[in-house]
C-alpha cells in the first residue's frame, strides 16, 4: 500500500507547448508498472486550454470545480460542469480546457502503452475555441 499524502508532490505549470493559457497541474498518482494508470488534477483559467492531442488508451475526465469546453475532432464544444465525467476513446483526437470566463478544474486519468499516455498536436485557434455552443 503507498498513501501520497496531500501537498507531497509539487504543483507545476502546464508547458506552454501542449496548453494556452494559464494551467495548473497537480499531480495525484502514477502506477508502478505492470499497472498503466496516472491521475492529475488539472486547473484551466479562463479561456485555457490543452492543444489537439489523443490518447492511445483514452481518457477519462472528472470535472470538479467551474466551467469547461470540450471538443472531439470534427464534433461540436460541449460545456462540461463539476459532476461530468467526460470519455475520449483510444485515438481519438480532441481539446478541453476552461470556458472564455470561468476556470475549470478536472481530474483526468488515462493508461500509458509502451510508456506513452499522450500524442500532442497541432493548437487549437482562438476562432476553433470561440465556436458558438
Amino acid at each position: 500500500m503507498e498513501i501520497k499524502r496531500i501537498g507531497s508532490q509539487p504543483s507545476g505549470q502546464g508547458p506552454s507547448e501542449y496548453f494556452t493559457g494559464t494551467v495548473r497541474i497537480d499531480p495525484l498518482f502514477e502506477a508502478p508498472d505492470p499497472a498503466r494508470a496516472a491521475g492529475a488534477s488539472v486547473t484551466f483559467e479562463p479561456g485555457a486550454r490543452t492543444v489537439w492531442h489523443t490518447h492511445p488508451l483514452g481518457q477519462t475526465l472528472i470535472v470538479t470545480a467551474g466551467s469547461g469546453r470540450v471538443q472531439r475532432w470534427g464534433g461540436p464544444i460541449e460545456e462540461i460542469h463539476p459532476g461530468d465525467v467526460v470519455w475520449f476513446p483510444p485515438g481519438e483526437k480532441h481539446w478541453h480546457g476552461a470556458s472564455p470566463t470561468t476556470a475549470m478544474t478536472h481530474i483526468a486519468i488515462q493508461e500509458r502503452l509502451n510508456g506513452k499516455a499522450v500524442d500532442w498536436m497541432e493548437r487549437v485557434s482562438d476562432d476553433e475555441n470561440a465556436d458558438t455552443i
